[in-house]
């Protein structure tokens, strides 16, 4: 989701080689996130950690997030990026607290994870090789994605002011979608070498993931079977 930092191609292309050591570093890294954002998870869901809900907590979640995007922003060209993308993928996991314990107060709870786990995997596996494979330019799409994703938020917050859920599978679905689209964009981007900083690279493709994973687990849950 890059577009979202206002973050353009560059008119230079750099060589093959640091496009591929950009992606591969890039690969590694969101790996490595990984950690922080299951440790926050596990605490959050051992502890049960509240998480606070509604319009207020939406608020807060899209500060904080921003926050944390523009921190790396500053950051990412020191080590000192990768431990800010650490705190805040740790985040990110913390606030899946309210969705991992109602889904796991479901008797098919962790089968119901593991599968938004595969499914997720399985988007990116795609939406990345066809990022990289494909002769097609997805540059286009960023004005496109960055104003779905901006009535995302927008809608989100409306639905959570209003104490709206009708709709919420719409939303649900159409926030996978929408992310997904990112995926290829920002993958092709690293593989053109418009984006060059694998940390920046790595936050904005975690947050894609972040995204289609607990929309596809809030879709499961709702079809999951109680004790």
């Amino acid at each position: 989701m890059s577009d979202i930092f206002n973050q353009e191609y560059t008119p230079a292309v750099p060589s093959l080689d640091v496009r591929q050591k950009v992606m591969r570093n890039t690969y590694w890294l969101m790996a490595l996130a990984m950690i922080p954002s299951v440790l926050g998870a596990m605490i959050g869901v051992k502890y049960n950690v509240p998480m606070p809900r509604g319009f207020m907590g939406l608020i807060l979640f899209y500060g904080v997030t921003y926050g944390f995007m523009y921190a790396i922003e500053k950051t990412k060209d020191s080590s000192n990026g990768i431990g800010v993308l650490g705190l805040f993928t740790f985040f990110l996991g913390l606030w899946l607290t309210p969705l991992l314990t109602h889904t796991l107060s479901m008797s098919n709870g962790a089968s119901l994870i593991m599968m938004a786990f595969g499914g997720t995997a399985s988007v990116l596996a795609v939406m990345a090789t066809i990022a990289t494979v494909s002769k097609r330019d997805f540059s286009m799409m960023g004005k496109w994605l960055t104003a779905g994703t901006v009535m995302l938020i927008l809608a989100s917050l409306a639905m959570a002011a209003f104490n709206v859920s009708a709709g919420q599978v719409a939303m649900s679905m159409l926030a996978i979608a929408i992310f997904s689209g990112w995926i290829l964009y920002d993958v092709q981007k690293v593989v053109n070498g418009g984006e060059t900083n694998y940390i920046r690279a790595a936050m904005m493709l975690f947050i894609d993931v972040w995204v289609i994973f607990s929309n596809l687990l809030s879709l499961l849950g709702m079809g999951g079977s109680r004790d």
